[in-house]
């Protein structure tokens, strides 16, 4: 197994170059390579299927709500380890692939739609839900066109990153549990997921300046 800081540049080599100074990344990334280290023997795919299937497990007690919503909070952040524990398994042992690179980004995009539809039968609007989903694949798609067209370094970091996402959708539905007691559960879930979409907004506008840059080198 790698060290932390072995780990940590070869984390940003797989993902063109990204800086790993932040302190949110760098501390998530940390925590994966923790978790990692005693399970260096488990196969990273089967750590990619379990975040995904905790992902889709959080709809159900989004769904009955009441207290229930903050399980389903706690289980978003389950999902998001078992995703990052999968990275740090794979690159942490030199077992890292472009096939399993990519079937990371399609289990990460399908485990946002899931929190979507977590926020949605939790209260938030059909249209806010579709909306919060979007802003989290849009990045990652910008990324991946840009790098299609050339673009070798992923953009500047930006507040909406898959760690904001992850915390913002967890503490939506832990929060809205909390304070569904007095009845303002579909409320909370609502404005959660309306700072989401903001966020998301302001992310891409970032990351669209930074990749608007480097397109036009």
């Amino acid at each position: 197994m790698l060290s932390r800081e072995e780990y940590l540049a070869a984390w940003s080599r797989w993902h063109g170059g990204a800086d790993t100074s932040s302190p949110l990344v760098r501390g998530w990334l940390t925590l994966a390579h923790a978790l990692a280290r005693p399970m260096a023997g488990l196969p990273p795919v089967v750590a990619t299927a379990l975040g995904l299937a905790v992902a889709c497990g959080a709809v159900w007690p989004a769904a009955v709500g009441g207290g229930w919503l903050v399980v389903a909070g706690v289980l978003v952040g389950v999902s998001a380890l078992l995703d990052s524990l999968d990275g740090a398994l794979a690159i942490g042992t030199g077992r890292a692939s472009r096939r399993g690179y990519v079937l990371d980004s399609v289990v990460d995009r399908l485990s946002e739609a899931a929190f979507a539809a977590a926020l949605w039968v939790a209260g938030a609007p059909g249209w806010l839900a579709v909306a919060f989903g979007a802003s989290c694949w849009l990045p990652d798609y910008l990324r991946a066109r840009a790098g299609q067209a050339g673009v070798s370094e992923t953009g500047a970091l930006s507040v909406w990153e898959r760690p904001t996402r992850v915390a913002m959708t967890g503490m939506t539905l832990g929060g809205a549990g909390v304070v569904s007691s007095a009845g303002w559960a579909a409320e909370a879930v609502t404005a959660g997921a309306a700072v989401g979409v903001l966020l998301g907004v302001i992310g891409v506008a970032q990351l669209a300046v930074s990749l608007g840059r480097k397109l036009t080198d």
